[in-house]
């Protein structure tokens, strides 16, 4: 059975007019790291929204472990474009915002302090950010605040992680490196990823599984497997299987533009 799936959806904003997805299919197996690429406009974003209960379907049906999704998803963590840390808060405490506000961590939290303290270190030394929790979001560079981000989304340890373009603002040598944090937590904690990207090569590097959409009304038109062998290194990027694999993606995306 699929942990992710999304069964003949239909969403359009306000309920009525123009569909942003239709006839949308798509299933991830648990633990599996899945991309979605496709045009602008193409209705990406709005498929990471009904896949945690942000957004609820018109028609057809969106599951999480053979669920049904009714109401905002607890076991899912996410991450932005945009880091959005509280500048007033230490890294640390940005990273503790989520378990202040969710039971049971509230009340725990209270009790525990240092417990959770200890944690959060714990998730910034794994993403290269050791000693980094007394600073503040303006003494990090816009990296560091991304991993801070990530940290955020993973600190209540989510089964399910949704990535929305999460490095688009980044310089491509930061972005690369955080490709490689990414790749680190998935095959360390092996919890469910999806990917929402613009960058093909972002998507072929990191995903088992890439879902092409077509221009809105938005739905799958290709599903990839890719047979790129785990673990990656960077260097894969440069050999002629990472570039057809690229290109293939590309002339995909080039056929479901409108």
């Amino acid at each position: 059975m699929s942990f992710v799936a999304l069964e003949d959806v239909r969403f359009a904003y306000g309920g009525t007019g123009a569909p942003a997805v239709d006839r949308l299919t798509m299933k991830i197996d648990r633990g599996a790291f899945a991309a979605v690429v496709g045009p602008s406009g193409c209705g990406k974003s709005t498929l990471m929204k009904l896949a945690t209960g942000l957004q609820f379907p018109q028609g057809g049906a969106v599951l999480l472990g053979g669920e049904p999704v009714d109401r905002p998803v607890k076991i899912a963590g996410m991450a932005f474009q945009a880091p959005t840390l509280l500048a007033w808060r230490t890294t640390r405490e940005n990273i503790l915002l989520p378990l202040e506000i969710v039971q049971p961590h509230r009340r725990r939290m209270r009790r525990n302090r240092a417990e959770y303290r200890a944690r959060a270190d714990a998730l910034l030394a794994s993403v290269g950010l050791a000693g980094a929790g007394d600073k503040y979001p303006w003494e990090l560079s816009g990296g560091m605040q991304m991993r801070a981000a990530l940290c955020r989304a993973l600190i209540h340890e989510p089964e399910l992680l949704m990535l929305d373009e999460p490095f688009g603002a980044l310089d491509a040598f930061t972005r690369e490196e955080l490709w490689c944090v990414i790749r680190d937590l998935h095959a360390q904690r092996r919890m469910t990823v999806v990917l929402v990207t613009h960058d093909l090569r972002e998507a072929v590097f990191l995903a088992d599984t890439i879902f092409v959409m077509s221009a809105r009304p938005g739905r799958i038109v290709a599903t990839h497997q890719n047979t790129l062998p785990r673990p990656r290194e960077l260097d894969v990027t440069f050999t002629p299987g990472f570039s057809a694999t690229v290109q293939d993606l590309r002339s995909h995306i080039v056929r479901a533009r409108p």
